[in-house]
């Protein structure tokens, strides 16, 4: 029941908090320090080895009285995240998803206010020089020496409310093309339809994919190893998009999701979200050319866009794992 005050002079005072369409409460929320970037060199060794994340840190718990009365008792700074981030560093970091859960169980152990949150670790990639050279070279590439990677990134989401602990691990920005061994045809057609049918194109598309694990409570590691895991799921990927003869993208992601799941029991579910990113064959024509399927134009937009996910069937769902995921995945 909503309490209500009295004036000096015994007249029901008006709640502050309630308004033409009803009382106004806090609702849901988190707060943290978003994208710390972090890099280590780890040096044991002559050859050396970069770790690259970017790291955003949200905590959840009791908090209230820092958006209703500018009580900052139970905030944890944002600058104090920052700085766990760099500490724990310095003990070494691991995978994406062994330093998000070490986060998260600092966090959630350090302050009894605080009930969970959100750790959020993408993974730059730096792949060592080659170098026909001896000098600090080990087999063909450098020991200390690095090329920025390509547009790919490595992706977790670690979220934990009390003891429960839910990883949402991927990638993104995998971009792979395929020249020939794809078809579109037998779709419908109407007075808007131009685009003609075809037994041979191109097939291009920048990968999202993240995939659930199927975790239980604080001890979700559970003797998995993520770094192996994530190496395993991004060639079957790779092969499965390369191996399929498409008939549609639509097709290639099912099988891509399905060869996942397959091959890795630990997984529940996968997402992914792949832009059909279109080559249109060129008329060289009016230039006195042929073109026999070789020279193309390619849009960046717009573009179609395919996504779906590929779940076991007996796979309980976990909406919460994926609460705070932007977009289909």
């Amino acid at each position: 029941m909503t309490q209500t005050t009295q004036d000096p002079a015994g007249t029901p005072a008006a709640d502050p908090q309630r308004g033409p369409g009803g009382r106004v409460v806090l609702g849901e929320n988190q707060y943290g320090k978003a994208e710390v970037r972090l890099v280590r060199i780890d040096r044991e060794t002559p050859r050396h080895r970069v770790t690259d994340y970017t790291v955003t840190s949200q905590l959840r718990g009791d908090l209230a009285a820092a958006h209703l009365e500018g009580d900052n008792s139970h905030v944890v700074a944002t600058d104090t995240q920052k700085n766990t981030v760099f500490g724990f560093a310095r003990d070494g970091v691991g995978s994406p998803e062994s330093f998000a859960m070490r986060l998260a169980g600092h966090f959630t152990s350090s302050f009894d206010w605080i009930t969970g949150g959100r750790w959020e670790v993408k993974a730059h990639t730096w792949e060592r020089i080659p170098s026909t050279l001896t000098s600090n070279v080990t087999d063909g590439t450098h020991d200390h020496a690095f090329v920025k990677g390509g547009t790919e990134t490595r992706t977790t989401v670690v979220q934990r409310e009390g003891e429960e602990v839910f990883v949402v691990s991927g990638l993104e920005d995998l971009a792979v093309l395929k020249s020939t061994g794809s078809e579109f045809h037998g779709y419908p057609k109407d007075r808007y339809t131009t685009l003609p049918e075809t037994t041979d194109r191109i097939l291009a598309t920048s990968v999202t994919a993240r995939w659930r694990y199927a975790t239980e409570g604080a001890g979700v590691t559970g003797g998995i190893d993520f770094d192996a895991v994530f190496a395993d799921v991004r060639r079957i990927l790779l092969e499965s998009f390369a191996d399929k003869h498409s008939l549609a993208l639509q097709q290639t992601l099912h099988h891509m999701g399905e060869q996942v799941l397959r091959a890795h029991p630990e997984i529940a579910e996968i997402r992914f979200s792949m832009p059909n990113l279109h080559h249109f064959l060129v008329d060289l024509a009016p230039f006195g050319l042929d073109n026999p399927g070789e020279v193309f134009y390619a849009a960046d937009r717009p573009y179609g866009l395919i996504e779906a996910e590929v779940r076991r069937e007996d796979a309980t769902p976990e909406p919460r794992a994926w609460a705070t995921v932007a977009g289909f995945c």
